[in-house]
């Protein structure tokens, strides 16, 4: 890991993890209301019950943040799981009807929540980005 990459890595990885941790008991209205708005965004994961839905949700946070953490995982690698997930919550913001104002992407009140996780999707390029081209030289 780049000395310069460990702030952001750090930073992130650590939310991640402690939200993934925070997820693993969801039960009950809890993890219906969280399923219910990601189902809302992408239909297709209605196949899940909630909490195994909320399961998923709370692993994946986990294994994003301890990536993000574990120094010898590549930026690129780390860097396209982080695009990915932040990708997921964009879309999500896009797509749930109250979190932006009519005919507009800008939030709401409501959506200032979700909305600001577009750099999650700034950071996971930036990583991608950074380490592709480390070590070009230019002639």
């Amino acid at each position: 890991m780049k000395l310069a990459h460990l702030p952001l890595r750090v930073s992130i990885g650590a939310y991640f993890l402690n939200s993934g941790l925070g997820k693993r008991s969801l039960e009950g209205a809890a993890a219906e209301g969280m399923h219910g708005m990601a189902v809302a965004a992408m239909p297709q994961l209605a196949q899940l019950d909630p909490p195994r839905f909320a399961k998923l949700l709370s692993y994946s946070e986990i294994a994003l943040g301890a990536a993000l953490l574990a120094p010898f995982v590549p930026a690129p690698l780390v860097g396209l799981g982080l695009t990915a997930f932040g990708a997921g919550l964009v879309q999500l913001y896009l797509k749930t009807p109250g979190l932006r104002e009519h005919g507009s992407i800008r939030p709401t009140q409501q959506g200032t929540g979700i909305a600001k996780d577009v750099w999650l999707v700034g950071a996971g390029l930036t990583l991608v980005l950074e380490g592709l081209t480390h070590g070009r030289r230019r002639r």
